[in-house]
């Protein structure tokens, strides 16, 4: 990945034969993978290591970062290479300090205030949700394409967009400053995950001129 930017895997663990779909969207260009922290209920603290650990070993061979969703003590446990927050916890200025020189991401919508507070704050991008309806993002708010505009106005942090975007709906958001896009579904319940991600980044070459390895 070129800096922050690309087509961003919202990796659910649950799904069944998510390491061979891994594997084959991988093969397409992913720029950045964030392990969803939805796990099976029955799952141990061991379990979850050791999927992790295969989720880090794969991305090693495409040199992709891995990041944990919210689970920050993981990320640095486990030697990830960042976390991205929903939400900043309680303990935020430990969890800063931790993650010193690791990749911080937050989930914004259209609340400016959680922006510029964002930006003071050094976070490493800002992820919207969602800019469509999805099943998937169902506890998100549809976020105003102004509120994207707006949002250059208060920080230079890269931008990357989310909730329900395909490569035809792409074209809706030409007219955005965005970096990225954050996929799930799209790639993962895909028939081919590898074409998926192939057909995300030539839509994103064609836009926004982005440079995919």
């Amino acid at each position: 990945m070129s800096g922050l930017s690309g087509v961003y895997l919202v990796l659910d663990p649950t799904m069944e034969g998510v390491l061979e779909k891994l594997s084959r969207a991988l093969k397409g260009g992913l720029g950045m993978i964030q392990i969803w922290n939805h796990w099976p209920t029955d799952y141990s603290v061991h379990q979850k290591h050791s999927l992790i650990h295969q989720i880090k070993q794969l991305a090693m061979v495409h040199n992709t970062p891995v990041l944990m969703h919210d689970d920050w003590e993981i990320s640095v446990e486990l030697g990830l290479e960042g976390v991205h927050f929903d939400e900043a916890p309680k303990n935020w200025k430990e969890a800063k300090v931790a993650l010193k020189d690791k990749t911080i991401g937050l989930t914004v919508g259209n609340d400016l205030t959680k922006i510029s507070w964002a930006d003071k704050e050094a976070f490493s991008y800002l992820s919207f949700c969602a800019m469509f309806p999805s099943p998937s993002v169902g506890s998100c708010e549809i976020v105003s394409p102004d509120s994207v505009r707006n949002t250059r106005e208060i920080t230079d942090l890269p931008l990357f967009l989310s909730g329900g975007i395909r490569p035809d709906n792409l074209n809706e958001l030409e007219n955005l400053d965005f970096q990225g896009i954050a996929i799930i579904s799209g790639i993962m319940s895909a028939d081919d995950p590898e074409t998926a991600v192939r057909a995300y980044n030539q839509k994103l070459k064609e836009l926004r001129n982005i440079d995919i390895i």
